[in-house]
């Protein structure tokens, strides 16, 4: 990108930009300090990571993403990271294997761990009880800090409910938008109030956070009831409002999964600090509480893309093309950020990666340097 354009850009935004760049907590021409984390399909249970750790370690990233099991009296199993948004209550003695493993894990260098809590199964109406959701989101916390880890990998997807499109839930021909956004922003603030209770000053790791929205609004142009995460825009209102302490909220931008210059990462990270400030309801406080990271797609779109293991220039990231990327990412972001893979397995049961060529290890070794 041309200086002549990078300095119109500074001159031409807005106070609070500057001073939203002058509070991230890194530097972000550098990669220095950035801490770079692994979130897939190989994500790991609490019992692999106590058993795998070792492998972990060698591998190029600072932590991952893991879930927990439960397990309880009456004999029922399942993940409590993809049933803890809904009607069901837990209870510390259903996590018990995992406090179990994560206090005895020796995280060494990999220390940046977080938990995974979904939005899932998300089936409730923003005006039912959500006492369950309240009291799981507050256990989540409490097992993230019994294992020492920065906090939660707030995972907002809608994988099951249309949690946060508004003409999708259960009242919206009764409820206009502006009830349901008023309590999708209580909601958010109570979320957040649980975590915080269970881990005071935790990372909250969002993998969308206001980009999302803002993206489906065409910037601006649309209104948030017409888009699929319009709730989410108050939902993260509510967040933002309730946050204290030395909590932080970090904004994953799942968006820049297939992202390949500086200039795309640059303009996410104006997008995210300037641009889409206009649906943010405190933008003074996001700018204290929110940090802005990147995520990128290694095997991108593998679903209907060939992930080739010879052939590695056939890929939509060929290895030095990764590199660059995950070099900009990491340049650009305030500290983290996080590579997501579907095919590829970087540690597994046979201590070994899987449908990983070791120049994409490689890539991502050179690409922090």
């Amino acid at each position: 990108m041309p200086r002549a354009f990078l300095t119109l850009v500074v001159v031409a935004a807005p106070f609070f930009y500057l001073l939203f760049t002058a509070e991230a907590s890194s530097d972000t021409s550098s990669t220095k300090g950035k801490k770079l984390i692994e979130f897939g399909w190989d994500e790991p249970s609490t019992g692999f990571l106590r058993a795998h750790i070792a492998q972990m370690q060698q591998s190029p990233f600072d932590g991952c993403v893991f879930h927990v099991q439960y397990s309880n009296p009456k004999g029922e199993q399942g993940s409590f990271t993809w049933e803890g948004w809904g009607t069901k209550p837990f209870n510390q003695n259903d996590l018990q294997a995992a406090f179990k493993d994560l206090k005895v894990i020796h995280f060494g260098t990999f220390d940046h761990c977080f938990l995974r809590f979904n939005t899932t199964p998300g089936k409730l109406d923003w005006f039912d009880d959500y006492s369950a959701v309240i009291s799981n989101a507050c256990l989540a916390a409490q097992l993230a800090r019994a294992g020492k880890c920065p906090g939660i990998l707030f995972d907002t997807e809608q994988y099951e409910g249309p949690l946060f499109e508004y003409h999708k839930q259960r009242d919206a021909k009764s409820k206009s938008w502006e009830l349901y956004a008023a309590q999708a922003r209580l909601r958010g603030a109570e979320v957040i109030r649980a975590f915080q209770q269970g881990y005071p000053g935790l990372t909250l790791f969002l993998t969308f956070g206001y980009s999302l929205p803002w993206s489906e609004s065409s910037a601006g142009k649309k209104a948030l009831a017409e888009c699929h995460y319009g709730l989410l825009g108050p939902f993260l209102d509510g967040m933002v409002e309730a946050t204290q302490g030395r909590t932080r909220i970090v904004d994953g931008h799942e968006l820049s999964y297939a992202y390949k210059t500086a200039a795309q990462f640059s303009a996410a990270r104006k997008a995210a600090t300037v641009d889409l400030l206009p649906i943010v309801r405190d933008s003074e406080k996001y700018r204290r509480v929110f940090s802005i990271g990147f995520g990128l797609w290694m095997d991108y779109d593998s679903h209907k893309l060939a992930w080739e293991t010879e052939n590695v220039a056939k890929n939509f990231f060929p290895p030095e093309v990764f590199q660059a990327s995950v070099h900009e990412a990491m340049k650009t972001a305030d500290e983290y950020v996080w590579i997501y893979t579907e095919i590829p397995r970087w540690w597994s049961d046979s201590g070994k990666a899987i449908k990983l060529p070791e120049a994409y290890a490689d890539a991502v070794r050179k690409a922090r340097k």
